[in-house]
């Protein structure tokens, strides 16, 4: 959670508030490889990338 903490600061520090839906969508991503890998649906999920 610090890494999180950090981040945000950063953003509002800096006011690069147009990387909050990049990173939302790469946190999104990368949890849905990771449950998904292990599932029935995996080979339809890794033929979106």
């Amino acid at each position: 959670m610090e890494l999180l903490k950090d981040l945000w600061g950063f953003i509002k520090e800096r006011k690069k508030y147009w990387l909050v839906p990049l990173i939302i969508v790469l946190l999104l991503m990368g949890v849905l490889i990771v449950f998904s890998s292990g599932s029935a649906i995996a080979p339809f999920i890794y033929t979106i990338f």
